[in-house]
């Protein structure tokens, strides 16, 4: 069964029957976009448009004689199977084209964001020992001042410009090396083994330098429990997943998840200050079909008037990378009738967990484990544990399933803690209900000890998240001579609302009365916003820091 004919309609029949076949030799750039645009040139793939509202098309056509074109350049450059090039650009169609080039030749490429600082891409550079960075004229400064720091770089490829030292796209493009049809068969070509490596993700780094995550060139295949599955998509869709280019989010939603379900994605391209809002019109203009937002996304987009939209071309909506406020989901399905599905992932896997939409829906729940993976919640022993209880999340690799990393890169510590028996352990933590939902409580190094107590800062975030006042909230321990910790909140306030000690109680009497008593935040600071990484999730690592620097807490928790 190819990977397109997957929709699922009966969760369990599919998760008992499922599997997926990867063959020796596989490559997506081949076995996907040009099979697709062999058999449909007029088949529509991406739709680009600006904060202006300038918009270009592309059909997988285009994109096939493109990448065979920018493969070329890279290969007269030097570039070949198992070299490591970076590409760093916004969302515009040259990421979509130097990615598929990459591919095709084998190297493997890795995702980085344009908000990096010279300081973060030299690591960057250095630790996955990158031959050619692929940037755009506002950020090959960045590149110029580390250069000479980083011996393994020996090209620099521009996209929009001519500038000294570099290769020039748009040079090249008028000087073309020849577009062969037959790319595989070029000199220089070498086919790729479904076991080659394909992409070096950089994790997002909430704690320590970030980790360089390895999928292997059948990671694509992998996507089909993210694309047939969760996003559900057709051919006939249009889907828009809001995130960077430079994280794996970007190749669930905006490249294999869609793609190897023959889906026409949507890529809005956003350089000036964003505002959530400015989304709403997109999605009625161009009436899309199934959106993927980060949860900060949604919480900005509740807030205006959904109502106001005609939306009724949008079928399904998801969310991941953090766990969605129960709040969230009502108001956004109050607003336009629709549900969100929650899934849950990594930058080192796909789609493992997932409220699918054949499925029952359970606000706040991740779902129910994908077809084709084995999840476990375990104790620190590696034992089971019973259900309702807190477990770490253990993704069974034996037999190995589709989508999993091979390993942390030139890292063998960070692959022996992960990878233990026979199981990987995702360094997250969850409970499953009577119906087999897994409900997540947090990072291994976020939950609060307290008096006893084991505290998941997520569902006192999500009550807190319920209260008017509340825009942002972070919750993190803080310790005390009592209690060892206490629960601490920081929050960022809605407009119209200013800090007071009233506030302060009030917030804390609403959260005894939406979750445990036990759980309530005894301390609350307010502040202006949340450290948060690039990707955009709150770290609070660094909250934590600070607490354990400034020392005791008050014992009264005040």
């Amino acid at each position: 069964m190819s990977a397109a004919e997957h929709n699922m309609t009966d969760y369990e029949e599919t998760y008992r029957n499922f599997s997926l076949d990867v063959p020796e030799f596989y490559n997506f750039g081949f076995d996907v976009i040009d099979r697709i645009a062999q058999k449909d040139r007029n088949r529509l793939a991406m739709i680009h448009v600006d904060q202006d509202g300038r918009e270009r098309t592309y059909t997988f056509r285009q994109l096939m004689n493109l990448s065979n074109s920018a493969a070329n350049m890279l290969l007269k450059y030097g570039i070949k199977k198992g070299d490591h090039v970076i590409i760093m650009l916004p969302r515009i169609p040259e990421w979509w084209i130097f990615a598929i080039a990459s591919i095709k030749l084998g190297a493997v490429f890795c995702p980085c964001p344009t908000m990096l600082t010279p300081k973060d891409l030299r690591y960057r550079i250095n630790s996955a020992k990158i031959k050619m960075v692929i940037t755009d004229e506002e950020n090959a400064g960045k590149v110029e001042e580390i250069c000479n720091d980083c011996p393994t770089l020996v090209s620099r490829l521009v996209v929009d410009a001519e500038l000294p030292g570099w290769i020039s796209y748009p040079v090249e493009l008028d000087y073309p090396a020849p577009v062969s049809r037959n790319l595989v068969n070029l000199p220089g070509m070498e086919r790729t083994r479904s076991t080659d490596p394909l992409v070096i993700y950089f994790t997002s780094g909430t704690t320590g330098e970030p980790k360089m995550v390895v999928h292997n060139q059948s990671l694509p295949i992998g996507h089909t429990t993210t694309g047939a599955f969760w996003l559900d998509l057709r051919e006939n869709d249009l889907h828009f997943t809001l995130a960077d280019t430079g994280w794996a989010k970007s190749s669930w939603g905006k490249f294999f998840g869609p793609w190897i379900q023959g889906a026409c994605i949507l890529v809005y391209d956003i350089r000036s200050k964003f505002k959530a809002t400015e989304l709403l019109p997109v999605l009625e203009r161009y009436e899309v079909t199934v959106f993927c937002a980060p949860p900060t996304v949604y919480r900005m987009l509740i807030l205006a008037d959904l109502e106001k939209f005609d939306l009724r071309e949008l079928r399904h909506c998801v969310s991941a990378g953090e766990p969605l406020n129960p709040e969230v989901i009502r108001v956004w399905q109050e607003g336009t009738g629709l549900t969100i599905y929650e899934g849950y992932g990594q930058t080192e896997l796909v789609l493992v967990i997932g409220t699918f939409p054949c499925m029952k829906v359970k606000q706040g729940s991740m779902g129910r484990p994908s077809p084709g993976w084995q999840i476990e919640l375990q104790d620190d022993d590696g034992r089971p544990v019973p259900q309702g209880e807190v477990g770490r999340i253990a993704v069974r690799v034996k037999p190995r399933p589709v989508g999993l990393f091979d390993g942390y890169l030139y890292d063998d510590e960070a692959n022996g803690e992960a990878f233990v028996g026979d199981f990987y352990y995702t360094g997250d933590k969850a409970y499953v209900d009577e119906d087999g939902y897994f409900w997540f409580d947090g990072r291994d190094d976020d939950v609060i000890k307290s008096s006893g107590y084991r505290i998941g800062p997520f569902e006192v975030e999500s009550a807190l998240m319920e209260h008017p006042a509340v825009k942002e909230a972070a919750v993190v321990g803080s310790p005390d001579v009592i209690r060892g910790m206490i629960v601490k909140a920081f929050i960022v306030l809605k407009d119209g609302f200013t800090p007071s000690e009233k506030l302060i109680k009030d917030i804390q009497n609403f959260v005894k009365k939406t979750t445990a008593p036990y759980k309530y935040p005894r301390a609350i600071e307010f502040v202006d916003d949340l450290p948060k990484t690039i990707s955009g999730k709150i770290r609070r690592n660094v909250l934590r820091g600070q607490e354990l620097e400034h020392g005791q807490a008050d014992p009264e928790g005040n």
